[in-house]
């Protein structure tokens, strides 16, 4: 279970990566949101019933390379880093972004295990309190509830702990599962991006999901008064 959003492109010759954007604006600026940046100095780990989301480690790059590069995977996504080695570097390069304030990488980890075997990534759009998440998951997970498990918790981390008022992803119109797993976490389609993204070699469309801070906590009976 896979929704595109970049990974940054490897430059294999000389070690070191290369961002899919050359700058990445801060997600949200604190003094505009209020908000608190501790998640810049580490990320908080998630609970949720059947996983938690943590930081990224190195140790996890073996796990990640095994359950992510998978055809099933892989169909729908940019191609994932292909060796243990590229993993490493894009978790330095996570890590790195992370603590800009540009981005921010979850590990997925099944409960009872810590094993990390897929990824929720959230990062910065050029508009105001907007960002793009994206997800991708081993397939031996599929279909276990992990998904929404962590999607909840991904959510609510970009809402509550951030400040973002809408959640953009984007999903391959073929990919049935992604789209409809954005659909049952209660995004709402917007529309279709004709011929824009490029896998396999091919142009092909993308379905546009939204979910917005106000309708997620009101369909969740959250109060969506601010107090000053």
């Amino acid at each position: 279970m896979a929704t595109y959003l970049d990974m940054p492109s490897l430059d294999r010759g000389k070690g070191r990566t290369q961002p899919t954007l050359t700058d990445y604006t801060p997600l949200l600026p604190a003094e505009t949101t209020g908000r608190s940046t501790d998640w810049q100095t580490a990320l908080p780990v998630l609970h949720g019933l059947r996983a938690s989301m943590r930081e990224l480690r190195m140790s996890d790059a073996a796990s990640l390379l095994a359950a992510l590069s998978s055809e099933e995977v892989a169909r729908f996504i940019a191609p994932p880093p292909a060796t243990v080695a590229e993993f490493e570097r894009f978790i330095e390069w996570a890590d790195a972004e992370r603590v800009k304030g540009t981005y921010v990488c979850f590990a997925v980890v099944p409960s009872g295990s810590d094993t990390a075997v897929g990824i929720f990534q959230l990062r910065r759009l050029d508009a105001a309190e907007t960002a793009e998440w994206g997800f991708a998951i081993g397939p031996e997970f599929w279909g276990t509830g992990m998904f929404a498990d962590c999607a909840e918790l991904t959510v609510n981390f970009a809402f509550n702990a951030i400040g973002i008022n809408r959640l953009e992803a984007r999903a391959v119109t073929a990919n049935g599962r992604g789209n409809g797993a954005l659909r049952k976490v209660g995004a709402r389609k917007e529309g279709v991006l004709r011929q824009s993204f490029r896998c396999k070699g091919q142009l092909v469309d993308q379905n546009l999901w939204s979910i917005l801070r106000d309708d997620w906590r009101r369909a969740r009976n959250i109060s969506t008064t601010v107090v000053h």
